[in-house]
């Protein structure tokens, strides 16, 4: 049984509870507001970019999904062909064609030249291809495999123990090999399609065209 109380007492009990209310209901309805804001105003310029590639996801590059809202990608670390350390930031500025490939992995091995002719026709200041292999045994043999393949436009990145992808799959952007995502100069993913296609063809050219290009 509930006590007594004066009714004073009542009242600040209520307007107790109104307040924490309404400062729960703030907080619930604000949550990831500000994050959104800062990401909404980081990747302003990616946002623009949406629009105009929705249309040219066709063709070989009909799985390509466009993001419709960019996003932030984590910070994705792995190392150059000299050995040193290199992240994604490193490339602010260009827009990127960001791929995951592995030499297990026979789709990535079978997309590999089309991403090679890619980079030398359209590769330059802003935009390049980032092929990051992702072997985790006999580390050699994915740079060996890119000689006997004759691919010789793309730089060699390697993140031998897989965070790359891991941390892409955290966030719901890896499901399987090769993985490759479109990313604006601002470092928001523009899109990213599953699986392997033909980067050298004509959709393919004109999709990551109009990504880096300026627009009418």
């Amino acid at each position: 049984m509930m006590p007594h109380l004066p009714s004073g007492k009542i009242a600040l009990l209520v307007a107790g509870c109104l307040a924490v209310a309404a400062a729960a209901a703030a907080l619930y309805g604000t949550a990831g507001v500000p994050g959104n804001r800062v990401a909404g105003a980081a990747c302003a310029a990616s946002a623009a970019k949406v629009a105009a590639l929705k249309p040219l996801a066709t063709g070989a590059v009909a799985a390509f999904a466009v993001q419709e809202t960019p996003r932030a990608l984590p910070a994705l670390a792995f190392t150059g062909a000299d050995g040193r350390p290199a992240s994604l930031a490193d490339f602010r500025g260009r827009t990127v064609l960001l791929n995951l490939w592995a030499t297990w992995c026979a789709p990535c091995r079978e997309e590999m030249p089309a991403l090679d002719r890619l980079q030398a026709d359209l590769g330059g200041d802003g935009f390049q291809v980032v092929a990051v292999n992702i072997d985790t045994r006999n580390v050699e043999r994915p740079r060996a495999w890119l000689q006997e393949a004759g691919i010789a436009n793309l730089a060699y990145y390697a993140d031998p123990q897989a965070k790359v992808f891991q941390e892409l799959k955290g966030v719901g952007k890896a499901f399987g090999m090769p993985t490759t995502l479109l990313v604006g100069p601002d470092g928001c993913e523009l899109g990213m399609l599953s699986g392997p296609a033909d980067w050298a063809s004509p959709e393919a050219k004109a999709l990551v065209g109009a990504a880096f290009r300026p627009g009418p």
